[in-house]
């Protein structure tokens, strides 16, 4: 730009110098020759300046043309990097949509399995009996899990002397036992959640807490408490957490009501603690029971350890006599027959007796018997 305003100043110069030229040649005739060598010095002053800029425009043309290319190619990469980050992104997402779209699928399928359960669950329980039958299988479940045994820990169904028939009796030691009651009635529970409104909700609530008392009230009638056999209290099992929260958000007091008449509302998790407890106390008498077999054993045989100890003592001062004898009989009594032996021998040495005498035949018989009658004959003249 700028050797265009060079070459159009210097234009403008000359060409008001031949203007001036022109009205000054009133008074100095200028050489046309003068004046055409100015204008061609301009036009090739012009024509090296636009040459000069030609060639740098050219060359900042070709730098710049190098540096778009270099750019070109930098975003190409960028954009075919960008172009698989997306392809890869979209893949992913498919894979992710198909993931999303089995869950749900899934989703869906359990929430109507849980819901055909929930609906037959509700049908069974729609009978009294049914729900006993729940409620005796919960219990079963905890007694289970607290690690206690039929027939030994407890009993099912064993009437009272009283005629009642108790769920299930607890023994615990020193012949006592305990009682609980599994039935409870949960018809108005029910009713209350599943209530269309506030009004009906509040009436099923009223309902059903009044039917909790009057199942506690229940349990005190039916001799489950003998101060000679059982323990002060009796156990009602409530066989569900929601339920037994549900009584003490809405009547806080009834638990405390139900204890002033000895009667323990106990929900799965508290039977829990409740049996464990039961357990350890039937363990530590079990122990006690044990301990003391053990320390009659242990005096029946400090006595026998005794009484063997005595005889081991007289066995072995009769060992003792033995030995001495048996010394006596390898030690004196062997010398003294030894010293006859050696007498013997001697004696034979010296009559010249052979060492070892023959067996006697039958002339030797009858020689001796000659020889002995000759003898007797002889002594009897």
């Amino acid at each position: 730009m700028d050797i265009f305003l060079l070459v159009i100043v210097l234009v403008a110069g000359v060409a008001t110098g031949i203007s001036l030229l022109t009205i000054r040649g009133r008074r100095v005739a200028a050489p046309v020759d003068q004046t055409q060598q100015i204008v061609e010095l301009v036009l090739a002053l012009a024509g090296e300046k636009l040459a000069d800029h030609a060639a740098a425009v050219d060359q900042q043309a070709h730098l710049r043309g190098v540096t778009i290319d270099q750019q070109v190619a930098t975003m190409t990469s960028e954009l075919t990097r960008v172009g698989d980050l997306v392809t890869t992104l979209q893949r992913d997402r498919a894979l992710q949509h198909g993931e999303i779209t089995a869950r749900l699928t899934e989703t869906a399928r359990q929430s109507h399995d849980l819901g055909e359960t929930t609906q037959s669950l509700r049908q069974a329980l729609a009978s009294p009996k049914s729900r006993g039958q729940w409620g005796e299988r919960m219990a079963d479940d905890v007694l289970r899990a607290a690690g206690l045994v039929e027939g030994v820990n407890y009993r099912r169904q064993k009437a009272v002397p009283g005629g009642s028939i108790p769920d299930v009796t607890f023994l615990l030691p020193g012949d006592r036992v305990l009682h609980m009651d599994v039935k409870f009635p949960i018809d108005n529970y029910v009713r209350s959640i599943e209530a269309e409104s506030p009004a009906e909700a509040d009436v099923a609530t009223a309902s059903f807490l009044r039917d909790v008392r009057q199942r506690i009230k229940e349990v005190t009638t039916r001799a489950y408490i003998d101060p000679e056999t059982t323990l002060d209290e009796v156990l009602l099992f409530i066989p569900n957490e929601s339920v037994y929260s549900f009584i003490h958000q809405h009547d806080p007091g009834m638990i405390d009501k139900a204890l002033a008449q000895r009667v323990v509302l106990c929900s799965p998790f508290t039977l829990f603690a409740v049996l464990a407890v039961i357990r350890q106390s039937t363990d530590q008498h079990q122990i006690a029971r044990t301990g003391d077999e053990i320390l009659e054993c242990l005096t029946g045989f400090t006595t026998q350890w005794s009484n063997f100890s005595d005889q081991l003592d007289m066995v072995a001062k009769r060992f003792d006599s033995a030995q001495k004898a048996f010394d006596d009989l390898a030690g004196t009594r062997r010398r003294a027959l030894q010293r006859k032996v050696d007498a013997v021998d001697e004696l034979r040495t010296r009559r010249g007796l052979p060492d070892r005498i023959e067996p006697a035949t039958e002339s030797d018989d009858l020689k001796s018997n000659t020889a002995h009658a000759v003898l007797k004959s002889v002594g009897t003249a």
